[in-house]
Formats: structure tokens, C-alpha cells, sequence
């Protein structure tokens, strides 16, 4: 790992071709900073420093808990045992996901300070860091009752094959969504003890979310993207990026209402869901799709988003 300066009552400095400060980096204390340096790298490795992969996965969770009505006491369990498990499986994701792509991440500018590209750590230190995760996300799921712990383990072979996708199709991001959307079903089971209609179309709704923000955030890389020879929806798309994030955000809300119907929480439910829709558009409309730091502000403002939907489905109850 490069050292990063750290000078009593400043942040890190950033030297030519190192990764920029983040908020670790500035809140450490500073007697806590030389032992952190030697974590620092896992830090990196489950993406500690940007908490929105994890809000991605979690929301999911969190709104199926909020439609299956599962009582009160019962839904605070299982929104805080979701938040853990989405936190640990996202470190254990990302690892895995870093293991496969070390070569490719060393090509792309966003990615080749990530601590495998990097050399930071090794291959083997990483698959110990990815099992740890793992048995903690496996610990939290056992917690969720038998048939929740069917379908959450049913979800691996989707998580296994992700990382791949890009070399073989211009849609990795559908087979995100199918991944990372997973979250309902294992919500829905955890309430219920089953899978019923109202989960499976939140489940459709959050992979056609997933297609508009992950196809969005791909934009940051076309070009490396086009240069390493990986595939993405943001190239298979082009030009035409916008009227098809128009469509999936559109189904996404689609289904968000119909979810909301099929579970019993007409109309209050499609009234509510209106600012998030509204928020959507506004995203949608604002992106510069050929600007990277206007695609990940895109990208991180689907927390909000998310965040409207679960309101409505709160209030909605």
C-alpha cells in the first residue's frame, strides 16, 4: 500500500497517482494512524469508505421487511440484523469480486488503487478476509428462521457468476440486479416462513433499479472499459442511455406500486411512493452521462431514492 502523509491536525496528502483522501483517512485519530495503516488495506478491500454499495443492497431488505408487516418489535430485529448482514456480504462480495478482477482493475483508472491491483494485499489474504465476512453474513442468517436460510443460500450461484458477466455480455448489470435484489425473498421468508406474490415483484422491480443506477455508474469506465475489452450496459447502450434509464426507472416504480397493491397497501401506498418517483426523474434528468463525477452523484443519490421508497412503505403500514 502507498503510505499516505498524515500531518498532526491535517488530513492526508495525496501524491501523484494515489488514491484520494477519504473520510477514514480524515477521522482516524492520530494516535490510532500507524496500527490503522496495516488495516487500512482490508478497509479498502470491504469499501468501508463508501457505504453506498452496502445502502444499495441493504434498502432491498429493508423494504421487503417494511411490506410483509412482520409486527413491530419483530420488524426492528430484522431491520437491524438485514443492516449487519448487508454490511458483512458486501465486504465478502467485494472481496470476491476484487479476487476476480485483480488484472482488470489494474488497467482502469477508477479501480487500479484497490489493494489486490495495487499489491497491497495478497490473493490469500483476501480469501481469508472474503471467508471471514462470509461466516459473519452466514451467523446473521441463521438468525432469520429455516426458510429464510433456503432462499438466502439459493443466492450464491448468482453471486458467483457475476464478477464473470462482463466478459461475456453488455448486461453484468442485469445479472447484478438478480444478485443484489435478492433481499426481499430472503425478507419475505424471514416475516412470512415463505415467498408470496408481493416479494417477487419487488424482487423484478429492484433488478430493473439496478439496470438504471448500475448502468449509470458504468459510465465512469466506458473508456478504460473499451480498452480492456470488458463488457457493460453503459456501451451496449451508447447514446441512448437516457431514454432506457427513463424505462427502467419506470418499471422499477412500476413494480414498486404494484408490490405495494398486491400486499394490501392501496392507495396510501402510491400516494406516498410519489416523492421518490418525482426524486427519480430529477436524477434521471440531471446526469451528465459523459461526465464521471456527474454519474457518480447520480449513482450515490439512489440512497435517497431508496430511502423515499421505504418511508412509503413504512407509512403505508
Amino acid at each position: 500500500m502507498n503510505d499516505i502523509d498524515r500531518s498532526a491536525g491535517t488530513p492526508p496528502l495525496r501524491r501523484q497517482g494515489e488514491r484520494s483522501p477519504d473520510w477514514i483517512d480524515r477521522y482516524v485519530p492520530q494516535k490510532l494512524w500507524p496500527r490503522f495503516v496495516r488495516l487500512r488495506p482490508y478497509f479498502q478491500l470491504a469499501r468501508v469508505e463508501k457505504p453506498i454499495g452496502f445502502l444499495l443492497l441493504m434498502w432491498p431488505c429493508w423494504w421487503g421487511v417494511a411490506l410483509a408487516e412482520p409486527g413491530f418489535g419483530e420488524s426492528f430485529r430484522l431491520l437491524f440484523l438485514f443492516a449487519v448482514g448487508s454490511f458483512v456480504m458486501r465486504a465478502a462480495g467485494c472481496a470476491y469480486n476484487d479476487i476476480v478482477d485483480r488484472d482488470i482493475d489494474a488497467q482502469v483508472a477508477r479501480t487500479r488503487t484497490r489493494p489486490l491491483a495495487s499489491g497491497a494485499l495478497t490473493v490469500r489474504q483476501a480469501v481469508l478476509f472474503m471467508v471471514g465476512a462470509s461466516l459473519i453474513g452466514l451467523l446473521v442468517l441463521l438468525q432469520l428462521g429455516r426458510p429464510a436460510i433456503v432462499v438466502g443460500l439459493s443466492s450464491l450461484i448468482l453471486v458467483a457468476i457475476y464478477p464473470f458477466m462482463k466478459r461475456v455480455t453488455y448486461w453484468p448489470q442485469a445479472f447484478l440486479g438478480l444478485a443484489f435484489n435478492w433481499g426481499p425473498l430472503v425478507a419475505w421468508a424471514a416475516s412470512t416462513g415463505r415467498i408470496e406474490m408481493p416479494a417477487l415483484i419487488l424482487y423484478a422491480a429492484g433488478i430493473a433499479w439496478t439496470l438504471g443506477y448500475d448502468t449509470i455508474y458504468a459510465h465512469q469506465d466506458k473508456e478504460d472499459d473499451v480498452l480492456v475489452g470488458v463488457k457493460s450496459s453503459a456501451l451496449k447502450l451508447g447514446n441512448k442511455t437516457r431514454p432506457w434509464l427513463i424505462v427502467f426507472y419506470l418499471l422499477a416504480a412500476s413494480g414498486l406500486c404494484a408490490a405495494a397493491l398486491a400486499a394490501g397497501h392501496a392507495p396510501m401506498a402510491l400516494l406516498l411512493l410519489l416523492p421518490a418517483f418525482v426524486y427519480a426523474g430529477r436524477l434521471i434528468w440531471r446526469v451528465d452521462l459523459d461526465d464521471p463525477a456527474s454519474c457518480l452523484r447520480a449513482f450515490k443519490a439512489n440512497n435517497g431514492f431508496a430511502f423515499l421508497v421505504f418511508a412509503a412503505f413504512l407509512l403505508a403500514r
